[in-house]
């Protein structure tokens, strides 16, 4: 299927590359103001082939308890959010897989979990901002392959791998990342019994399936053009990103455990990839990694590949251990 997806867009991705300027956006994004951007080549904004809200997000999502949810193979990831004084609450990939962005709230916290395939990136946002409350959709545009987010409030696009805004009204600013991870639906539910599960959303799509085969296996990431990361690393090699730093997973696997730069970062078996076989219940063992700082409190971290974090992070900090 992924072979499929990439042959219907390419001459989408190609006209895109013709444009190098914001004209050919303004029909469909009449609101977003195109004046204000942090973007100097618009060559590099091009089509992932649906269009605004193609990709359908989601909101206020409805949760049940963990003992009710029987459709969850026990290796299937899910992104992790633990906030102080509620339940703990678990995101499917099964689910972000094909709906990419889920507004939700606990309490007095509103936030964005969000979760770009081609990249791999899962981050968690709070909504909260200066500008109030905003939220989130899919653009149906990418970047260096990684997803462009848009605000609802004022349609200012959003980059999802640094949480930055880069065209519109909000140019410039910049969403705070929540600690949260990535781990198996076996753990997350061993550790929290009585915690929340996202429902399986009223959308009409094969939830459990990987729209992505065998995507991590690729030499090449999708929809990019950039150059390949330095030191031999192979472009789709997954990385534990922390600030503009990053480690090799293998390594991380390797080792079990790494403390550098004031971080404890751990590895542990039995979570499956959401990008390798057609079912991510069947998906190749990846494990999953934690990050604490020397208080062993959690840090926000983002398990992403390669290519991603060296296209936004060109001077960032590749910790190879040698």
């Amino acid at each position: 299927m992924f072979k499929t997806a990439f042959l219907a867009v390419i001459l989408s991705v190609s006209a895109s590359l013709a444009w190098s300027n914001p004209v050919r956006w303004k029909n469909e994004w009449p609101q977003t103001d195109f004046s204000v951007t942090s973007i100097t080549d618009w060559s590099e904004i091009i089509s992932g082939g649906p269009p605004k809200d193609g990709i359908p997000a989601l909101s206020d999502p409805a949760m049940i308890p963990v003992s009710q949810e029987n459709r969850i193979a026990r290796r299937e990831p899910v992104i992790t959010l633990e906030v102080d004084g509620a339940l703990a609450r678990a995101y499917p990939l099964r689910y972000l897989t094909w709906h990419e962005i889920v507004n939700d709230e606990v309490g007095d916290l509103s936030f964005a979990v969000t979760y770009c395939p081609l990249c791999n990136s899962g981050i968690v946002f709070d909504r909260r901002t200066e500008y109030g409350v905003l939220e989130f959709g899919v653009s149906g545009k990418l970047r260096n392959s990684d997803m462009i987010m848009f605000d609802r409030q004022t349609e200012s696009w959003w980059q999802q791998a640094i949480g930055t805004a880069i065209a519109g009204e909000l140019t410039g600013s910049q969403l705070r990342a929540l600690p949260a991870w990535m781990e198996s639906w076996d753990s997350f539910r061993a550790r929290h019994p009585e915690g929340l599960v996202m429902d399986e959303p009223p959308f009409r799509r094969q939830y459990g399936r990987n729209p992505y085969h065998q995507y991590d296996s690729s030499a090449m990431p999708f929809l990019f053009t950039g150059d390949p990361p330095p030191h031999g690393v192979p472009a789709l090699a997954r990385v534990v990103r922390v600030g503009e730093r990053a480690w090799l997973l293998e390594r991380v696997r390797q080792a079990g455990s790494i403390t550098e730069a004031g971080l404890t970062i751990e590895w542990k078996k039995g979570m499956a990839s959401a990008l390798d076989t057609s079912s991510i219940a069947e998906g190749r063992d990846i494990g999953a990694v934690r990050v604490r700082d020397a208080n062993g409190k959690d840090v926000m971290h983002d398990v992403m590949f390669a290519f991603a974090f060296d296209a936004f992070w060109p001077r960032g900090q590749w910790m190879l251990g040698d």
